[in-house]
């Protein structure tokens, strides 16, 4: 299907919308409690929510995955959770290992197909609260999760419905393509970032004596260097290449078996167009919500001046038609987006 979005009037740009909502609002706004959830490998994943949870079979969870380095206080992720929450949905967010500034206990982290994770925690949420629908959103790396976990359970999964939004679904195609032009800017500063996280687990001397060579600077030079040296060899792939084909969620997607909204655009800085399934490679579970414009998790309506963040409505109504709930008049969503 084609998106109903249109960009901003002043940011039709592909890079001013995926950059505009990080400068846009800065500081997070929703206030979160932290549980640390014990994983059976010996690690821990940390969910953070706003309200407490409760088992209300009229009353869905939301389990949002954000992107790489990405946490609770991305802006995307803090503006999806106040329309959730005034829609009377509940709400938490998972921080993938070793996300929001505190290193994990194993040398290993995360990475764009860890399925096993979140599907974990959803079993453990289940379990804590049974009546309690889960309704899934990723971002950017995290949809990519989320396809995956969707496509590799089928019929056989907890969850009910489930959006993602900018999903790298091919990482050969898209490990190229934002090795290109501008977008290699994006590539740089999401590699800084890492490179970052892991000197600061590294401070830990058992920790950096099992972390591969953190000096060597080709390593950096892009991803596919980095995925090759650091996610492969701490995740059991066996190459770079390994990785990226085990890891794409794109050839899974004709097994989702649950109502899927997939949401693109084409002029993503990071996603190459080719890694944009059309109708024929997706499942009729999916919706296809696909538009010209749009950046990476920008998606940013009305105008500079009152900005409108489209994803921060179209979300909750796709959820919302699954489950039953009604929403209430609201015209757009809170200002709030980032790199993710």
């Amino acid at each position: 299907m084609i998106s109903s979005f249109s960009p901003a009037v002043g940011l039709g740009n592909r890079h001013l919308q995926t950059i505009f909502g990080r400068f846009h609002r800065t500081k997070p706004w929703i206030v979160t409690h932290c549980r640390w959830y014990d994983t059976p490998d010996g690690d821990s994943l940390a969910l953070h929510y706003p309200k407490p949870l409760r088992s209300d079979s009229g009353c869905p969870l939301v389990l949002i995955l954000h992107g790489l380095g990405g946490s609770v206080g991305s802006t995307y992720v803090q503006g999806l959770m106040e329309t959730l929450l005034e829609d009377h949905f509940q709400v938490a967010v998972m921080h993938f290992r070793g996300c929001g500034g505190i290193p994990n206990r194993l040398p290993r982290a995360y990475h764009s197909g860890d399925s096993d994770d979140p599907r974990w925690l959803i079993n453990e949420l289940k379990r804590e609260f049974p009546l309690t629908p889960v309704l899934v959103v990723g971002f950017s790396l995290g949809g990519n999760v989320v396809l995956k976990l969707l496509g590799e359970d089928g019929e056989s999964g907890q969850v009910t419905a489930a959006v993602a939004v900018s999903a790298p679904m091919d990482l050969h195609a898209c490990s190229r393509y934002i090795n290109t032009g501008l977008s290699r800017f994006y590539e740089r500063h999401l590699l800084n970032g890492l490179r970052l996280s892991l000197l600061h687990k590294a401070e830990d001397p058992q920790m950096a004596a099992a972390l591969p060579d953190l000096n060597c600077s080709s390593s950096f030079i892009d991803f596919r260097h980095f995925d090759d040296a650091f996610t492969a060899p701490l995740h059991g792939f066996r190459n770079v290449d390994d990785y990226y084909t085990r890891a794409s969620s794109k050839p899974l997607l004709k097994d989702i078996r649950i109502p899927t909204l997939i949401i693109n655009a084409v002029d993503d800085p990071f996603i190459c167009p080719s890694a944009i399934p059309v109708r024929a490679e997706v499942s009729s579970a999916v919706d296809l919500a696909v538009s010209e414009h749009g950046g990476h998790v920008g998606f940013v309506g009305g105008s500079a001046w009152h900005p409108h963040y489209w994803l921060e409505k179209k979300i909750p109504d796709f959820l919302g038609s699954v489950v039953g709930i009604t929403k209430g008049a609201r015209q757009g969503g809170s200002p709030s987006q980032a790199l993710s």
